[in-house]
């Protein structure tokens, strides 16, 4: 039997409803950077998938220290 992939499936499917509402409206907008990061664990512990369509790894790192500004940003809360 095969890794269940669902909850990968479900987090990326509402992200892509949230862009479809919060654009919704216009017509000038498209899909740019994407990168994903999947935890795989097991029996013999974990490891980290990280897929892009950039195909420069510097980009791709880029990116994904935006995420983390925007992630800490929003652990301090409106008005931190």
């Amino acid at each position: 039997m095969g890794i269940d992939t669902t909850s990968a499936g479900k987090v990326i499917a509402a992200q892509m409803e949230a862009i479809e509402k919060d654009y919704e409206d216009t017509d000038d907008h498209q899909i740019g950077a994407v990168v994903t990061i999947v935890e795989v664990s097991g029996p013999n512990g974990s490891e980290f998938r990280v897929r892009n369509n950039l195909g420069n790894p510097f980009m791709a790192l880029g990116i994904m220290r935006i995420a983390e500004h925007q992630l800490l940003a929003g652990m301090q809360g409106p008005g931190a």
